[in-house]
């Protein structure tokens, strides 16, 4: 009975207390401060988003900045900036590298599940057996051979099969291609269970195995060919944009910290409405019931002491 009671006592206690804040957070004092930090934190909420506006506009324009100056250097051999069977540097995503060698048509692939401007489709991945890279053969002077390139030749719509690729329209250029391209970084292996001729994922290493190392870590986005390849127009693969790094420089670092602040600022004033109504609740003076001085009392003071 005794804990029966005291469990009444508690629960009592607590509804006068919840009571307690809900009368002293309805007052129309509390009501009005209420409204002032809503209003203050409603400002720094729009503050906050407008720090993160300003933080994708400038990370677009240091990504559109980065990439005119890595257009501007022109292309340089591809082994020059990655050897065969090394890692791949992030600073090279982007990067434009010119490179010979013949394609190999027999290890073509088609990457599926590709999005271009909103169509789905996929893209013609074709092997290019190196023959120069820029440093006359010494990048793999002690592997086992020639290296492979995996090269994006382009885009092409979800209806296109393997087969189409031995088609005039979708075959690489015969005999030895200069090419320039841009360098993209190698993905993770995919999930596979596909078709003979179809792969889910750019995977170097997956196609290590098919195509035979040695191989570069990264692949190639066609830009340029000599002799070129059949045009879009004509039915040929789209070629495609410049690659960036994903999440890289979508977002200025200094605005975004600056926007967390203003959301801080805005849950700040929220919080100390909380805890001035807590306060007045629980008997201890608030900021609302602090009694500001009157800056006569001491001057009044120091005269009823001169006073006989």
């Amino acid at each position: 009975m005794r804990n029966y009671r005291g469990a009444v006592t508690d629960l009592d206690e607590t509804t006068t207390a919840r009571r307690g804040f809900w009368s002293v957070a309805t007052r129309p004092r509390m009501i009005a401060l209420l409204v002032i930090f809503l209003v203050a934190a409603g400002v720094c909420a729009r503050l906050g988003i407008w720090q993160i506006d300003r933080a994708q506009e400038r990370g677009e324009l240091a990504e559109k900045q980065a990439a005119a100056e890595l257009t501007s250097a022109g292309p340089v051999g591809l082994g020059t900036v990655l050897p065969p069977q090394s890692g791949f540097p992030g600073e090279l995503v982007g990067r434009q590298a010119w490179v010979e060698g013949t394609y190999e048509t027999d290890g073509q692939l088609l990457v599926v599940d590709r999005v271009l401007d909103g169509v789905p489709g996929s893209l013609v991945l074709t092997p290019l057996r190196v023959s120069d890279d820029g440093t006359q053969g010494e990048s793999w002077a002690d592997l086992s051979g020639r290296p492979v390139l995996p090269v994006v030749r382009g885009w092409v719509p979800g209806d296109v099969t393997v087969a189409d690729l031995d088609g005039p329209a979708l075959a690489p250029p015969s005999g030895t291609v200069r090419l320039t391209a841009y360098l993209q970084a190698g993905e993770a292996a995919g999930d596979g269970g596909l078709p003979e001729g179809y792969t889910d994922a750019i995977s170097t290493a997956t196609l290590a195995n098919a195509w035979g190392p040695p191989i570069y870590s990264g692949y190639g986005v066609l830009v340029t060919s000599d002799p070129e390849q059949v045009a879009a127009s004509d039915g040929g693969p789209a070629l495609l944009p410049r690659p960036t790094v994903s999440g890289g420089e979508g977002l200025d670092l200094r605005n975004a910290f600056y926007a967390l602040q203003w959301f801080l600022f805005g849950g700040f004033a929220v919080a100390l409405w909380v805890r001035l109504v807590k306060d007045e609740a629980s008997g201890r003076k608030g900021i609302t019931d602090l009694e500001v001085p009157d800056p006569a009392e001491p001057a009044r003071a120091a005269g009823d002491e001169r006073a006989p």
